[in-house]
């Protein structure tokens, strides 16, 4: 028989933890250091402690209801069944080539006709079979009803009456001797093509190859069947006094004559499992005293020249086809191997009956094989799931029988299997209930770890490569069940020793809280008061922190600790007024603090709701334009002379603590001091800087227009005379900035300010600039954009302004074609083509532009600095030639500008006007 497999569950085990085993003597065995120190509550815990049952018992009865939800249900079943369906078509067993399919499949209905079809068709594809020596030929297709043409019995009666002379047909008497001849042999030609079945029947006898299929009740009987087997059947059975196959009780046979002229009649009956998945194959059927061979098991016999006088049953153990044994089960029930397809293949090979009856598919490919025929088409006959399929024909499983048959690939359940099996569940049952409760946590998790990979993979290897079922799953699951019931009680006791202990600190982290606080540690303040639970005392402790980060102008950490007091009571109104302004406060821009000696009024917030305008410095506040380099950056004015300006700011103390707030305020002002130093046309000027209090400030020349970013995108490229112009001057800045030993490190479009109606170029933020010959910086660090950054400032290394230059050719690049010369979906894959790849040549993205630019554009990209333009002046000279080139194109009306299909590489032309210089 064979042994069931043993599921493992969770909802039953689940529903043991209930009940009043929450506790154990785990929770005073971490905690014996913390109760120590209150004597209080020993005694009690104590008592607990003694009424409580030990992890030993739990683990003894999560493994018994384990065992009772295996017995009483098909979960642990199920697992193993689909572990078997999963681990043995992982092996590397091939089917034998020997075996073939022809497929009654969609195709073949759509060209032959409905099913069923003319017995004539199958009949057609038997003496094709026959005609190419098929070794053995197993049609799965039932032929149990005579399938009768009308026209046939109407022939039938008409020849009655010839023969007869009815005087009720006077006819026949005028017809002369050779008439009726000639007209009986004409009906009896019809008779015998209108007569499917003759036809059919013919054909399997002179094919004399053709095993055909019965099919049977499965069941044990209550007595004598109802019809015994027939004498057709009765040669193809061996006898069964003993009653070792299946018991079947009833049977449907094919139709006498075509069982008579068969080779062969086996049954042709499936045997699920309790999924419905087929697994096995019953060898022998049991009826009427006689063993019913299976057609795997007689199509293997007569392909190897071997008939029923060479079947043997081995009662209780297996069967014997001539010199070959085959185990079995009690039942006469094998474990064939079911093939997993290889490389999208399919297991054997299948054509089309249509291809083959047709003639497209030759039927000698057939010569010396076994040939299975059967419906795959949608709606013909029953599909069933396999270890390999959902959904299989009996055609497909006949296929996987034979083969395993012919080469002996079966699964075997050893006779001492179900002995193992029980040693393994009482090592783990051992291991449950003595070793894992005295183990550590880890250690543990370790050991079950182990032993459920151990379980499993000796499950898997044997299956895979050994073709033996050693059924472990349940003891895997058992294992894996039993460890989650103890840590999960062993994590609640955790919990419960967690929250006594949180209860007994919470007065010390309020301490601690207001201690910090008060030595202004605001934010290690309010990490140990979010800890403490809900009281009276602690929401005003938090209140007064909010009121500290308040005064310190950080209003979103304000917001934070209110959010945190909204969590522990909701309907605090006075809260949620104070979260509410938080928020506003959060969203507005906070300038300053207070008051000083220098300004009575104090700086206040830049709000459109009426609170008072702000001052930084000499400067009023109007409104926020944006956000710079190092912080906000508002639009301001000089009340003496009524100048507007805009002004940088950034929040030093809000962002910076300690050693790294003297470094920021020092990069700060490092910045208005390099910009200062510049007085150039094409460069920002800067007017003034300064702090208050910790609001650093730099006061700068206020530019009209925007910056080019917008005219990087397809679509909106500017002219590119425009583009060459704007080019010129920011080469001629950067030579004035170099020549006073800075450089900018970071050109790029956003830092480049054009006004179009004024025609003014601006080069701005100069605040990652580093003065070359200052010692006042780090060496190698490397600060900038990276698409725009010369390969030597990606490396690090020490860099000059040609390192200026290359950033401005990335920037013409782009500004030219709305792409970036180098571009990556990782900033190693840029870093990487930076350093080592040549840039697209310009005019493969805008072939009208001149041959001159892609020779500036190469040359200003070269990787090596001493290859590219060496000053500003330089560069400011190509790009002037260029410009006037250009203007000269555009005067002559041929316009570089794109249009709206720019992206797709197009370029329309059109007049234009030249720009003015």
């Amino acid at each position: 028989m064979w042994c069931t497999p043993f599921p493992v569950g969770v909802a039953q085990i689940a529903r043991c933890q209930a009940g009043p085993f929450s506790f154990g003597p785990f929770a005073l065995a971490r905690g014996s250091r913390a109760l120590s120190s209150n004597s209080s509550v020993k005694p009690a815990l104590a008592r607990r402690r003694r009424g409580q049952p030990s992890d030993a018992i739990i683990a003894l009865v999560v493994v018994v209801a384990a065992f009772a939800l295996h017995f009483a249900t098909d979960l642990f079943g199920g697992l193993e069944r689909r572990y078997y369906d999963f681990a043995s078509t992982r092996s590397d067993r091939t089917p034998s080539d020997r075996v073939a399919i022809i497929a009654i499949d969609d195709e073949s209905i759509a060209n032959i006709g409905r099913w069923p079809w003319p017995r004539e068709v199958h009949a057609r594809l038997i003496d094709q079979l026959a005609a190419a020596g098929a070794k053995t030929v197993a049609h799965t297709a039932f032929f149990f009803e005579p399938q009768t043409d009308r026209g046939l019995t109407r022939l039938r009666d008409l020849r009655e009456q010839l023969l007869s002379g009815d005087a009720s047909a006077p006819a026949w008497a005028d017809l002369g001797p050779d008439a009726r001849q000639r007209l009986q042999a004409f009906i009896d030609t019809a008779e015998q093509d209108l007569d499917t079945d003759a036809r059919l029947v013919k054909s399997l006898g002179q094919a004399g190859n053709v095993v055909v299929p019965s099919l049977y009740v499965l069941g044990e009987p209550q007595g004598r069947p109802d019809q015994p087997l027939p004498a057709f059947a009765q040669k193809s059975a061996v006898p069964d006094p003993q009653g070792f196959g299946v018991a079947a009780s009833a049977a449907q046979q094919p139709l006498e004559a075509i069982g008579q002229a068969a080779l062969a009649v086996a049954h042709l009956n499936q045997l699920p499992d309790r999924d419905g998945t087929v697994r096995g194959e019953p060898l022998l059927l049991h009826f009427d005293g006689h063993g019913v061979p299976s057609m795997g098991l007689m199509v293997a016999a007569q392909s190897l020249n071997l008939g029923v006088q060479d079947i043997r049953l081995l009662p209780g153990e297996g069967v014997m086809l001539g010199r070959t044994r085959i185990d079995t089960d009690a039942s006469g029930v094998v474990l064939p191997q079911f093939y997993a397809d290889r490389g999208g293949r399919p297991a054997f090979t299948t054509d089309s009956f249509y291809d083959v009856v047709s003639g497209r598919i030759p039927a000698t490919k057939y010569a010396g094989k076994v040939v299975i025929i059967g419906a795959t088409a949608a709606g013909v006959g029953t599909l069933f799931a396999t270890p390999v399929s959902p959904a299989m024909s009996p055609a497909g499983i006949l296929a996987h029988i034979t083969s395993s048959i012919l080469s002996g690939h079966f699964i075997a359940q050893p006779v001492w299997g179900g002995a193992a099996v029980l040693a393994v569940l009482g090592l783990v049952t051992a291991y449950l209930v003595f070793l894992l409760p005295r183990l550590s946590a880890a250690a543990g998790a370790w050991v079950t770890a182990g032993m459920f990979v151990a379980l499993l993979g000796t499950e898997y290897g044997l299956l895979a490569y050994s073709a033996v079922w050693l059924q472990l799953v349940f003891p895997a699951a058992l294992l894996l069940v039993g460890h989650l019931a103890l840590v999960t009680r062993r994590f609640g006791v955790t919990e419960a020793r967690k929250v006594q202990a949180d209860a007994e600190s919470a007065e010390t982290n309020r301490l601690m809280g207001l201690a910090l606080q008060g030595q202004g540690q605001l934010d290690m303040a309010f990490d140990r008061l979010r800890r403490v639970p809900h009281s009276e005392a602690l929401m005003d402790n938090l209140k007064q922190l909010a009121l500290d980060f308040e005064r310190k102008r950080q209003f979103n950490k304000a917001q934070s600790v209110y959010e945190h007091m909204t969590q522990l009571d909701r309907g605090d109104a006075d809260v949620r007024s104070r979260l509410k302004r938080a928020k506003n406060l959060s969203e507005t821009v906070m300038l300053g603090q207070g008051a000083s000696a220098s300004h009575p009024g104090g700086t206040l917030l830049l709000s459109g709701n009426g609170v008072e305008k702000p001052m930084l410095g000499r400067y009023s506040v109007e409104k926020e334009l944006g956000k710079g380099a190092m912080g906000v950056v508002y639009q301001g004015r000089d009340p003496k002379i009524g100048r507007v300006v805009a002004i940088k700011t950034l929040a030093l103390s809000s962002e910076f603590e300690g050693e790294e707030l003297k470094d920021a305020r020092g990069r700060f002002f490092r910045e208005a001091e390099t910009a200062g130093r510049l007085q150039h046309p094409h460069i920002v000027t800067i007017f003034d800087a300064g702090e208050e209090h910790d609001l650093a400030y730099i006061a700068m020349e206020f530019l009209p227009g925007r910056d080019l970013v917008e005219h990087t995108r397809a679509g909106q490229l500017l002219p590119v005379a425009t583009v060459l112009g704007i080019g010129e001057r920011v080469a001629l800045a950067l030579d004035y900035a170099h020549r006073q030993n800075v450089v900018h490190r970071d050109i790029k479009p956003a830092n480049i300010m054009y006004a179009p109606d004024a025609d003014t170029v601006k080069v701005t933020d100069f605040g990652i600039a580093r003065i070359t010959d200052s010692s006042r910086t780090k060496t190698g660090m490397v600060l900038g954009t990276p698409s725009f950054m010369s390969p030597e400032q990606l490396a690090g290394q020490h860099i000059d302004g040609r390192s200026d230059l290359y950033s401005l050719g990335v920037m013409l690049f782009q500004l030219l074609t709305g792409v970036l010369p180098f571009r990556a979906d990782s900033m190693a894959a840029l870093m990487f083509q930076i350093a080592n790849q040549s840039p697209p040549d310009v005019r493969t993205l805008r072939p009208e532009l001149p041959a001159g630019i892609t020779d500036l554009l190469t040359r200003i990209l070269s990787k090596s600095p001493a290859q590219r333009y060496q000053t500003g002046a330089d560069m400011a000279a190509e790009l002037k030639r260029l410009q006037a080139l250009a203007a000269t194109l555009v005067g002559t009306g041929i316009s570089m500008r794109d249009n709206a299909s720019s992206q797709s590489g197009h370029f329309e032309t059109t007049q234009v006007e030249p720009r003015r210089p």
